[in-house]
């Protein structure tokens, strides 16, 4: 005959336990009321203001922004459709480049300048100028494979750009990958190339993951600019309504949708970098 018992916590653990509790509850609450009180000062600083009247009527009249809304719908349709395309080739491009830059040997040098070059001149230019030269200069030498579509040329100048960043996230992955690991796999018989596709690349994709998430959300903002190029996307849209009455509200609406496009994927990113910061905490793999 067996018996089971149950565990019951000391007088001390029990203490010890309210007070945590306690403290817990306490620091809580601290939280609530500074985060109430500074947004009841917040908003009678803004609504006491002398211009707020002239300031709502122009930026903030939502009963126009409903109005204006499925236009600027319409509109991020297309910046939705750009940011998926701009993704997948920017993960491509960027993957590349890494491995471009981490071939080893003497035969390779002029591969590894190159992709160098690409990254360090992507990195350093201003996305607006990249725009304008892709957007404006390609067309202008006429060639017949040049596309002519303002969303194709601000794709490309996105890849462009986030391609360089995104190159060297994926670098540091490859890099952070002990050398032992390469050494283990090609005394197994691996090759060069299958050392890197089964050994050392599912290991440096985890380890950058979170940062890469990052860069995709920052991603998710700047298609926003291929508006420059006349495409005709939410901002675009927007602009075209600010236009004919003068009132900013639209783009106020086209930022909202913006900021609602970014927030899931800045939580799935904060999740992701914090799981993996737990995962490393406790000794197992990122």
């Amino acid at each position: 005959m067996s018996t089971t018992s149950t565990f019951e916590p000391s007088e001390l653990e029990q203490k010890r336990r309210q007070y945590r509790q306690s403290r817990a509850r306490r620091s809580t609450a601290v939280a609530l009321l500074s985060t109430l009180v500074f947004a009841v000062v917040a908003y009678l600083t803004v609504t006491n203001a002398p211009g707020w009247e002239r300031t709502r009527a122009t930026f903030f009249d939502f009963s126009y922004g409903w109005e204006v809304l499925p236009t600027v719908l319409e509109g991020l349709w297309l910046n939705i459709r750009v940011l998926v395309v701009a993704a997948v080739a920017v993960v491509v491009v960027a993957l590349a480049l890494a491995l471009l830059r981490t071939l080893r040997g003497p035969i390779f040098l002029p591969l590894r300048l190159m992709a160098t070059l690409y990254t360090d001149l992507f990195r350093g230019m201003p996305l607006l100028i990249v725009l304008y030269l892709v957007g404006f200069g390609l067309p202008a030498l006429r060639l017949d494979w040049v596309p002519s579509s303002a969303a194709v040329l601000g794709t490309i100048a996105l890849v462009l750009t986030y391609s360089a960043y995104v190159a060297e996230v994926f670098r540091a992955g490859i890099e952070a990958v002990h050398p032992s690991q390469r050494s283990a796999a090609r005394s197994l018989g691996l090759t060069y190339r299958q050392t890197m596709r089964i050994v050392v690349l599912p290991q440096a994709v985890r380890k950058v993951t979170p940062p890469l998430l990052n860069d995709f959300v920052a991603l998710q903002k700047d298609v926003g600019l291929i508006s420059v190029l006349g495409a005709v996307d939410a901002i675009r849209r927007a602009q075209i309504e600010v236009a004919q009455t003068f009132n900013f509200t639209p783009y106020v609406m086209a930022g909202l949708l913006f900021v609602l496009l970014a927030v899931p994927s800045a939580r799935i990113a904060d999740w992701v970098t914090n799981r993996a910061a737990r995962r490393q905490q406790a000794g197992g793999l990122v």
